[in-house]
């Protein structure tokens, strides 16, 4: 089975393609494999020094939901050779020491082999003569186990196959429209595929009228996807590693799949 990928649009944080020729087992699939993406986000805060107004766990969750965004290659500690107590191979460690007064943001956090991918993030407010002086660890970890370790967004629409017969061109479907998808030229109406969200309103609307036909039905093969990342992983890294994720899932499966058959025929 060929797969098409079409480009719609890009960004420096989001893109929006087309992919041909699958199905929505499959589409669904790429979609829920992002989940098992591996990405740096802080597991544990100690603290030294806390003056803000905020209890240590509050900021230390704050803190978790910071993304970070690795400089080198990371091991998650299931597989290092430090057997999960933590070392340079798998954890990534910051320090952060700051008085008041003023806020705390995100580029306070000194460490290396990796770095805060927005700095201007805020933490906590601190008044005059205020500290706070804490130590954290980033690992590996995926969405499945925490949110916090999700690179992003994605999610996809079927495809709207369009078929638009006998326009009276009164421009009415147009205002009907709630995603102003439908325009008019020349008393002539066209619908943007990409904008459509197959609502039925013009549906609807197209059947109180004799001389206008408007039916809108969902693609089994043709699914437009939207990715957006947290900055970890550019949006199409995300598509890419779901897909490996997937694929390596399916081998995973077919190989204790075929331990199961060999186990029941003896």
């Amino acid at each position: 089975m060929a797969i098409k990928i079409e480009k719609i649009s890009k960004e420096k944080e989001k893109i929006v393609f087309l992919v041909k020729e699958i199905n929505n087992s499959i589409a669904n699939s790429i979609r829920r494999s992002v989940l098992e993406i591996p990405v740096l986000a802080i597991d544990t805060v100690e603290f030294y020094k806390n003056d803000s107004a905020l209890y240590d766990e509050m900021i230390a969750h704050r803190l978790g939901l910071v993304p970070i965004k690795a400089t080198k290659t990371f091991k998650s500690r299931k597989e290092c050779s430090c057997k999960g107590k933590g070392c340079l191979k798998c954890t990534a460690s910051f320090k952060l020491k700051v008085k008041g007064p003023g806020m705390v943001y995100a580029k306070d956090l000194k460490g290396k082999g990796a770095e805060v991918v927005y700095p201007e993030m805020p933490i906590v407010l601190l008044n005059k003569d205020q500290e706070l002086v804490l130590t954290t660890e980033a690992i590996l970890g995926t969405g499945k186990e925490h949110a916090k370790h999700t690179p992003g967004l994605i999610w996809f629409n079927s495809y709207p196959v369009i078929q638009i017969k006998d326009c009276e061109g009164c421009n009415e479907c147009v205002n009907v429209c709630p995603r102003k998808a439908i325009t008019m030229k020349n008393n002539k109406i066209s619908i943007d595929p990409l904008k459509c969200d197959i609502c039925d309103a013009c549906v609807e609307f197209s059947k109180e009228k004799e001389k206008c036909s408007i039916t809108i039905e969902p693609s089994k093969e043709d699914f437009i996807f939207f990715i957006e990342t947290f900055g970890q992983l550019k949006p199409e890294e995300i598509f890419i590693d779901s897909i490996k994720v997937l694929d390596q899932n399916l081998k995973d499966f077919d190989k204790e799949f075929n331990k199961a058959i060999k186990k029941y025929k003896k």
